[in-house]
């Protein structure tokens, strides 16, 4: 069984949609089953229909005001980036209205439940491919996952929102009587769920940079600190979730295909550009093609065997 697996990353899944638009469309990768986390998570039902262009469409238009019904932030843009501080006013806001965090996502679960529709989660079910969503249960301090094909279409939808809830700045989700949060918190690169379900070959993307080795602006507000503080946390995980997933790869011969971003493409994958945000999908994609540049497909998907060679290997 050969399996799609897409980190957490916030905006930057843009990235990993041109990725994946590479793999599916031109090498005619066919997937069974796909595991994501956060951004990944939305990814991946219209990736699993082969519904691409939907998807790249909802990735290149989406805005702040899709994501955020009270955002906590105020964004500037200036020559070197985006300058980021706490709307202090909204945070009120969102705490008067008994949130326990700075802001909130509702207009996400909205844009999910819009875009995720009736017809295209039956056909999901029907061709018989597993969507797992990962989830952050603080409630209980563990990691949960959740496969489309245990799921309505009603709870799916919720799942995947709440893989995507960067808490604290994003919505805290209870359901079932616990409280849910970002995927990425327990299990950003969850390899082992994708072993663990039947996966006999694995492509990876992982929305960093493999090497890690950023200079990072200096830190001048509580927000920048709150932030930089939960990214700082979360990368010194993922490098544990890579690495005991190439373990596990290891001693079941599994086949693991990695692709990184080349570079770091924001300090803040909570601001959805647009602009910005297309080009990462085309620079993913070119991305991959330079990779594999000798891979493409001349004949329909059910005729097609092919063997490619990615940018790093378990068994090299």
């Amino acid at each position: 069984m050969r399996a799609l697996i897409i980190s957490g990353g916030g905006s930057k899944g843009a990235f990993a949609g041109g990725v994946a638009e590479y793999l599916i469309n031109d090498c005619c990768n066919k997937y069974e089953l796909y595991v994501g986390c956060s951004t990944g998570c939305l990814l991946l039902p219209h990736l699993a229909l082969g519904e691409i262009d939907k998807i790249k469409n909802i990735y290149t238009s989406v805005s702040q005001e899709d994501i955020f019904s009270i955002s906590p932030f105020i964004i500037t843009k200036n020559e070197n980036g985006y300058d980021t501080k706490i709307n202090h006013f909204n945070s009120v806001l969102s705490f008067i209205k008994g949130s326990p965090t700075f802001g909130e996502s509702l207009n996400l679960k909205k844009l999910i439940q819009k875009n995720i529709t009736v017809d295209e989660y039956d056909r999901l079910q029907k061709e018989n491919k597993q969507v797992i969503v990962t989830v952050s249960n603080l409630t209980l301090n563990q990691i949960e996952y959740h496969n489309s094909k245990d799921c309505t279409r009603e709870d799916f939808c919720e799942w995947a929102w709440a893989s995507c809830n960067y808490v604290p700045f994003m919505s805290l989700v209870n359901k079932n009587g616990y409280q849910y949060a970002d995927g990425g918190f327990g299990n950003f690169v969850p390899i082992s769920c994708a072993i663990e379900n039947g996966a006999t070959e694995i492509d990876v993307i992982i929305l960093e940079n493999e090497n890690q080795s950023l200079h990072l602006p200096e830190i001048t507000n509580a927000f920048s600190l709150l932030f930089r503080t939960f990214e700082f946390m979360k990368n010194t995980n993922n490098s544990k979730d890579i690495i005991i997933g190439k373990l596990i790869g290891m001693n079941k011969n599994i086949k693991i295909n990695f692709y990184f971003t080349p570079d770091n493409l924001t300090d803040n994958p909570l601001i959805f550009d647009t602009q910005e945000m297309t080009q990462w999908w085309k620079d993913g994609y070119e991305y991959a093609k330079s990779i594999q540049p000798d891979s493409f497909c001349l004949v329909p998907q059910e005729d097609v065997k092919l063997k490619i060679t990615t940018k790093e290997s378990i068994e090299d």
